[in-house]
């Protein structure tokens, strides 16, 4: 009897005021010998102060059953397992009751808590953190309060998420990935906080310059980490890609993303990246056809299942792996001349044309589906041809840097080219099959689609150009400052020698994507003397 008691005390004290009872036999305490079976049976909650709180019951549907017949203190044991056993039976109910079987999701709608989660994480994750990532590049002073306000959102958005009710969700890899995103937020904390104590004496000087760089590369990693996070998030939300659709969202998820991230670098390089190319002696053409080469060998070898009979989208697949290894290697061996200087070529132009144009008749099982593929083929057909239209006949064969930077912006022409890579890579996102079942079952059609997917587009491609303008405008400042002091750089009347400007355009030029000390200001590498240049 005081065992019983003392079960009764420990459920009492649970927050809830409802419970799944274990009616325990007397025969349990009092004969272990003739102890039934004995299940779960929902009892009246017990009574509490006016301070206890209601809350529904709701029927268990895991009944275990449990042969006792054993010592006392063995029989203690086997009743507090019992007791962790009912609870996380029931709050694994409280997730899973409505869920209809087959289904990831409840019929329910997304409520005002999880739209709130939605909305703060988005701004935390997607705008505030990356805008402080550039600010910590250009050593600004707005870094840690940008990135201290990006952590007191993800941290309320994290809280929110468990509080939400409406739309249940079976186990998914959003929340399986929430505690490693998490994780990499805390750690980055931590590290800054370090950094700001400016600990560099004894053996702090050596573990500083580690953190610097590891907090350099956790926060770099960042944006990529959120964008995986955002996706598991949206396929969660509506319950896709499980079963026999986990491969095909894996490859219109991937591959999307892979332009999309394509877009966004061939943006930086044109803005940012110009002598950083110099610097390397290759030309772009020669990474672009590498990576190329590399993925076709993936998908030459991955897109059909070895010993099963062959599909036309398998067949179609591996064919455009080939292609692209193939065309990746001619691509390689063209970006060098004859003495060695790098050349543009027009492989990789080729390759995402001749991509598009595979794209654009790839069968499909629904209408709307057939038009959203056409809709990204020709997309990417008009990337392609773009991109050799900006080689051959706006740039000349040139590299794009030349030696009169007061004019450092490109041609517009030349931001086609990501644009549309950007555009293709949300619609290829956007077209997977239950996606494109969704649509037509809501009786929505391919024109207005597509006209979300490019107005989402042209904002990722506004937000990566002021990223990249908040950037740019911090680097050559300095630069301008020299060109407009008399006699800075040796020239007359207050003009930077070319040469120079060039020099100081090149360290600045993603200076802060290397530099070793997140907390000193930018200087220049060179010294200077009586505003001269000291060579």
């Amino acid at each position: 009897m005081r065992l019983r008691r003392g079960f009764q005390r420990v459920l009492e004290g649970d927050n809830a005021s409802s419970y799944y009872i274990l009616q325990l036999h007397s025969e349990l305490f009092d004969n272990p010998s003739n102890a039934p079976l004995y299940v779960h049976r929902r009892l009246k909650p017990p009574r509490r102060s006016h301070r206890s709180l209601s809350r529904p019951v709701e029927p268990c549907a895991i009944q275990p059953l449990l042969s006792v017949n054993m010592g006392l203190k063995t029989r203690g044991a086997a009743l507090v397992a019992t007791l962790l056993f009912s609870t996380a039976a029931t709050a694994h109910e409280h997730h899973m009751n409505k869920i209809e079987e087959g289904h990831a999701v409840s019929e329910d709608p997304i409520d005002s808590i999880l739209w709130i989660h939605i909305l703060v994480q988005s701004l935390a994750w997607g705008i505030i953190f990356p805008t402080g990532m550039v600010l910590g590049i250009i050593r600004s002073k707005w870094h840690v309060p940008v990135q201290v306000s990006g952590s007191i959102l993800a941290v309320i958005g994290y809280f929110l998420g468990h509080k939400h009710k409406g739309r249940q969700f079976t186990e998914n890899i959003h929340a399986k990935f929430v505690p490693v995103i998490m994780l990499m937020l805390i750690i980055q904390i931590v590290m800054g906080v370090y950094l700001k104590l400016h600990l560099e004496k004894g053996i702090h000087g050596k573990v500083r310059r580690i953190v610097v760089k590891a907090h350099g590369v956790v926060g770099k990693t960042m944006p990529v980490v959120t964008w995986v996070q955002f996706v598991f998030g949206g396929i969660t939300a509506l319950g896709f890609c499980r079963a026999d659709h986990t491969g095909q969202c894996l490859a219109h998820f991937i591959m999307g993303s892979a332009f999309i991230a394509y877009g966004i670098i061939l943006t930086i390089l044109l803005l940012v990246g110009q002598m950083w190319l110099k610097r390397t002696g290759r030309s772009q053409e020669f990474f672009d056809s590498l990576v190329i080469a590399a993925w076709g060998c993936v998908n030459t070898f991955t897109e059909h299942r070895w010993g099963s009979p062959w599909a036309h989208n398998d067949l179609q697949h591996t064919s455009m792996g080939i292609i692209w290894w193939a065309a990746g290697l001619v691509g390689v061996w063209l970006s060098r001349k004859r003495n060695g200087q790098p050349k543009r070529n027009l492989i990789p132009g080729m390759v995402i044309f001749v991509t598009g144009w595979a794209m654009s008749s790839h069968p499909q099982h629904l209408p709307i589906s057939t038009m959203i593929h056409t809709v990204f083929g020709y997309t990417l057909m008009a990337a392609g041809a773009a991109r050799m239209i900006e080689i051959s006949f706006v740039l000349k064969d040139r590299i794009a840097v030349t030696n009169d930077l007061s004019d450092p912006d490109p041609n517009s022409f030349q931001y086609l080219t990501p644009f549309l890579l950007i555009a293709g890579g949300f619609l290829f996102m956007g077209a997977t099959e239950e996606q494109m079942q969704l649509l037509s079952d809501a009786n929505v059609t391919h024109v207005s689609y597509v006209l979300i997917l490019f107005s989402i587009a042209f904002l990722m491609f506004l937000f990566a150009n002021l990223l990249i303008h908040l950037y740019a405008v911090h680097a050559f400042q300095d630069s301008k400052a020299d060109a407009e002091a008399p006699h800075a750089n040796g020239g007359p009347n207050g003009y930077a020698r070319v040469d120079h400007r060039v020099r100081d355009a090149e360290e600045f030029e993603l200076e802060g994507l290397t530099d070793d000390d997140d907390d000193e200001p930018l200087v220049h590498k060179e010294g200077r003397t009586n505003g001269h240049v000291a060579l």
